[in-house]
């Protein structure tokens, strides 16, 4: 009997991830990459990176979710057809193009490699914040200083780098607890917010910085602002993607998969516009613009005008701790790229290869910790971390759009695969939520690339020419690998018309 060779996208032997994250855990990556700095740190310093934006700050967070919710909507899409590990990277190079597959993925890789870089830096503030009110004004004083800054931020890289290492079971038992101990000590801060008011803000502070009030007159509205507003604080939502790069890691992964991209929506969603509706009913905004002129302000150093030391310590943990359990799923969520780019034969073979005994692709997730590394640098030297950010929301507005770019190219690109969608598997349903991705997203890349361009910050202190240099020393590596995959006999069409591993 005649046997049929194997063609030469088979896989012989299968990369051996472990398959065994449910819901909670995939909900919990989702909510562990999303809920940080977007909701303690962005929306106060907003009216320094927005000026004007006043009091509309809240209304900006609800049109920042509508992109979210349409990229979510795709996400899910197309995660219920393509359930493996490499989430966007997969879901573009199948249902656009390899090269298309490969801007989205690198972009998203290394605006949350940037990000990992920006959130281990912006945590040791916070760390300080908890120390000074618990008396330990030496360690505060200490995190002030640049190496040791620099020491702490580098070694949280490092400490989360090695419980992803360690398998799926350490990393469950880290980031479970961490969400629903920062969404309790955030609790605190919804609660705290609310049980004071205005008055009572302004009396203290007043009096400890010794000059009156700003005027409490209101903003004027003015669209543009509120535009910009909006493009910066999406960066609050970006995180939920993280649940797509663990396809190849999770149980059930075409039902669970979107379930855990849409709950984490919500639930990030209702908790941001709390948290910050909190803040703002007990700090005026027009402080907050006056000193964000000056200084680098926090919601727990706010809060801490009218709260007890006490209560200001268990906040400013819940703070520190709602940075640091960050970087455990956006480390999972990189390394997966990088490890979905090996499988393909675009990225070197060896960052596919998994530990034989935790299942864990360890190169993978050590060369995205190294330059995840560089992004501490980049935000030390730089001197602002909004850089850093601008970077994430630039290069995920681009991945985004390449998703629902995705939705509406499926069926023609990948006829076989569309078949596999069951969420929204009407065309009827899927197209109109495609089409108004594309042009809401494509609209916040606008406002965001007008606004970095428009700014009087040295070139290379501006994301978009960063992205762009990046995309195109990228663009030489995949044109690079693609000719050598070509030389070795390789069936590109045919590889990149079935699943990784397929």
């Amino acid at each position: 009997m005649p046997v049929t060779p194997p063609t030469d996208h088979a896989r012989t032997t299968p990369p051996a991830l472990d398959r065994s994250l449910g819901l909670v855990a995939l909900v919990a990556t989702g909510l562990c990459s999303m809920i940080g700095a977007g909701v303690h740190i962005v929306p106060i310093m907003l009216q320094r990176s927005v000026p004007g934006i006043g009091q509309w700050v809240l209304v900006a967070f609800g049109i920042a979710a509508v992109p979210a919710v349409l990229a979510g909507l795709a996400y899910a899409i197309l995660g219920s057809a393509m359930p493996v590990a490499g989430g966007s990277y997969v879901y573009a190079s199948r249902g656009l193009s390899p090269y298309l597959g490969f801007v989205a993925s690198v972009s998203q890789w290394f605006g949350l490699s940037i990000a990992i870089g920006v959130v281990s830096y912006v945590l040791v503030p916070f760390l300080r914040d908890a120390a000074a009110p618990a008396g330990l004004t030496g360690l505060a004083a200490a995190l002030d200083r640049a190496p040791v800054h620099l020491a702490v931020s580098l070694a949280t890289i490092a400490l989360f780098t090695w419980v992803n290492m360690l398998g799926l079971r350490a990393y469950e038992r880290t980031i479970v607890p961490l969400i629903i101990a920062t969404l309790v000590l955030g609790a605190l801060v919804i609660i705290g917010g609310f049980g004071h008011d205005q008055a009572t803000f302004a009396a203290v502070a007043a009096e400890r910085d010794a000059r009156p009030m700003p005027p409490l007159d209101p903003a004027p509205f003015d669209a543009r602002t509120l535009a910009s507003a909006a493009a910066v604080l999406f960066s609050s939502f970006i995180g939920f993607d993280a649940i797509a790069q663990a396809g190849g890691e999770a149980r059930d992964p075409g039902r669970n998969i979107p379930r855990a991209i849409l709950l984490a929506i919500a639930i990030a969603g209702a908790f941001y516009l709390a948290f910050t509706a909190a803040v703002h009913h007990t700090v005026p905004w027009q402080y907050i613009a006056r000193e964000a002129r000056t200084r680098d302000l926090t919601a727990t150093g706010l809060l801490g005008y009218v709260l007890t030391p006490g209560w200001t310590i268990a906040i400013a943990a819940g703070a520190a701790l709602a940075l640091a359990k960050d970087l455990p799923s956006m480390i999972l969520s990189v390394s997966r790229l990088m490890f979905a780019w090996a499988e393909d034969g675009i990225a070197p073979r060896a960052l596919a290869e998994v530990h034989p005994r935790r299942r864990t692709p360890t190169r993978a997730i050590l060369a995205s910790a190294s330059v995840a590394a560089g992004g501490v640098l980049g935000s030390h030297f730089a001197g602002d971390f909004f850089l850093g950010i601008d970077i994430l929301v630039l290069s995920m507005l681009v991945n985004f759009l390449l998703m629902c770019l995705a939705v509406l190219a499926l069926p023609s690109r990948n006829p076989r695969l569309a078949a596999r969608v069951t969420v929204l598997p009407s065309r009827g349903a899927q197209v109109p939520v495609a089409l108004l991705g594309v042009v809401v997203i494509g609209a916040f890349l606008v406002v965001h690339v007008a606004r970095d361009l428009g700014s009087d910050r040295a070139w290379w202190l501006r994301s978009t020419p960063t992205w762009l240099a990046v995309m195109a020393v990228a663009t030489l590596a995949y044109v690079r690998e693609m000719r050598a995959l070509r030389r070795a006999g390789v069936d590109v069409a045919a590889r990149f018309a079935v699943l990784p591993s397929a």
